[in-house]
């Protein structure tokens, strides 16, 4: 018998890793060593157990996946981490991959893929959901916003104007018409309100 492979799942919903461990548990080279509830426990959990896989959840209290993820890899390069999330934004999934990710799985595919992903991503494969890698295909050539462009439009978002934009990022409102000008060509949108939508639905910015 070879070893099993360790799985860590982290998850703020436990009806989710109630649904992980029971799919790990069918499995008879797997099993799951540990769970956590938010990014904290996450990192306390990989150090304690030092398991071959993490499955990380993005949005959780207290730290989320990604400051969780950074925090993991900074002590141990080699983790093996694949991201579990709702958000099929292809700026969450690039964000994710930049920082370490080896895969990036949605929650409502878990039963079909997270074994195949796990095994994969064990045998030093990444691996991404056919939705996430169709989100990165089809933004792969769009201009990426600036990081004052995405402060606009998170504040955009939030419904304030540019007179009010422009006095809380202590700039002109001619220069927070101009980004907001990028904004709306490099998302492709027709107005403020689909430009944040967008944004949104890219994991530009939080709802």
């Amino acid at each position: 018998m070879t070893n099993p492979i360790t799985i860590l799942a982290a998850d703020d919903h436990v009806l989710l890793r109630r649904g992980i461990a029971a799919i790990i548990a069918s499995q008879p080279n797997m099993t799951l060593v540990a769970e956590a509830s938010n990014g904290r426990e996450a990192v306390d959990q990989y150090r304690k157990h030092r398991p071959d896989i993490t499955l990380m959840d993005l949005q959780m209290p207290e730290m989320n996946g990604l400051d969780a993820m950074i925090a993991i890899l900074a002590e141990s390069p080699d983790a093996r981490i694949i991201v579990l999330t709702t958000y099929l934004g292809d700026t969450q999934v690039l964000r994710a991959m930049k920082i370490g990710a080896r895969g990036y799985l949605l929650k409502t595919l878990l039963d079909k893929e997270l074994v195949d992903a796990i095994r994969a991503v064990h045998a030093g494969r990444k691996m991404l959901s056919a939705e996430a890698s169709y989100e990165l295909a089809e933004h792969a050539t769009s201009d990426a916003l600036t990081p004052a462009e995405i402060d606009v439009l998170r504040l955009i978002a939030a419904g304030q104007p540019n007179k009010q934009i422009a006095a809380q990022l202590s700039v002109t409102e001619d220069t927070v018409k101009g980004r907001v000008k990028n904004i709306l060509s490099k998302l492709g949108a027709s107005d403020r309100t689909q430009a944040a939508m967008i944004g949104v639905k890219r994991g530009i910015i939080q709802s």
